[in-house]
């Protein structure tokens, strides 16, 4: 059940008739050699992981290790319990979830790396906000995370989910295509809308570059899950509407790590350019540092 490419995963999914989930179900299997539901109890111990992350900082925010982050995600939950958010609920609490969990990270908590701890608020936020809204059971939500986890995979294998080696466009750019995969399948998409949807997501953050303040993983990242979270949505809503991706995943896999690539040292998790460069970023960084 092993698949080194896109193309083979679609392959696969075409000729036994099945979802992407179920062909990374068993591929998990045959690569642990465990029980499918061995699988499932590993899968869902990561989702409680997910649910805790993305829902304690609402009525429990604690402060990041740098200070740069901290009660963001509150702010945004009780702005759309007095009515006043301006997204509709769906997008609204992916954004919320997405940077909730960002706060779970920068302060030392427990979270899923999905694919990094850098990225690892899109999948949760994208996952738990639609199955709130559309009240889906959890073989549901597991099968979507079976789904981002195909596609994660084939990045890592194929491309990168570094920031450090092909910028934010790898670590929040991947954890987007992923939760853009699993969201058109828990909608109802076919495979290849699946990977259409992903490699959408890629191209929409193609170039983002890998710039945290003071080289702590809080400030601009928290903001770019939402922000992944975000594309991730929109772009499940285009591939279910019937358009289709120009470029193939693989190919756009191979663009995104090309393009990482080439981005300049500074633009890859050093922290001396972009945003980390401004005399603001600066300031702060010789604050937190006692400079």
């Amino acid at each position: 059940m092993e698949f080194n490419q896109g193309s083979e995963l679609l392959e696969i999914c075409s000729e036994k008739n099945i979802p992407i989930s179920r062909v990374m179900k068993l591929r998990e299997t045959e690569f642990s050699r465990i029980s499918e539901e061995e699988v499932d109890e590993k899968m869902k111990k990561s989702l409680a992981i997910m649910r805790r992350s993305a829902k304690e900082p609402l009525t429990n925010p604690k402060p990041s290790v740098g200070g740069l982050i901290g009660g963001e995600s509150g702010k945004l939950h009780r702005h759309a319990e007095a009515g006043k958010s301006v997204c509709g609920t769906v997008l609204q609490r992916a954004v919320t979830y997405a940077m909730a969990v960002l706060e779970v990270n920068a302060s030392m908590g427990v979270i899923v790396a999905a694919p990094t701890a850098g990225s690892s608020g899109v999948v949760p936020g994208v996952l738990l906000s639609l199955e709130e809204a559309y009240d889906l059971p959890e073989e549901v939500i597991l099968n979507g995370l079976y789904t981002a986890g195909a596609v994660g995979y084939l990045l890592m294998r194929n491309a990168s989910v570094a920031g450090a080696e092909a910028g934010c466009q790898a670590e929040v750019g991947a954890a987007s295509a992923m939760a853009a995969a699993a969201a058109v399948e828990m909608m109802g998409g076919t495979p290849k809308q699946c990977l259409d949807a992903a490699s959408v997501a890629m191209s929409n953050l193609l170039g983002l570059v890998c710039d945290p303040i003071a080289g702590l993983v809080e400030y601009p990242c928290q903001n770019r899950n939402s922000v992944g979270a975000a594309n991730a949505l929109i772009c499940a809503e285009q591939t279910l509407a019937g358009i289709p991706a120009l470029i193939p995943f693989d190919e756009m896999a191979q663009a995104m790590y090309h393009v990482g690539r080439s981005l300049p040292f500074e633009l890859r998790e050093s922290a001396l350019g972009g945003c980390a460069a401004t005399p603001a970023a600066c300031r702060r960084t010789c604050e937190i540092f006692g400079g």
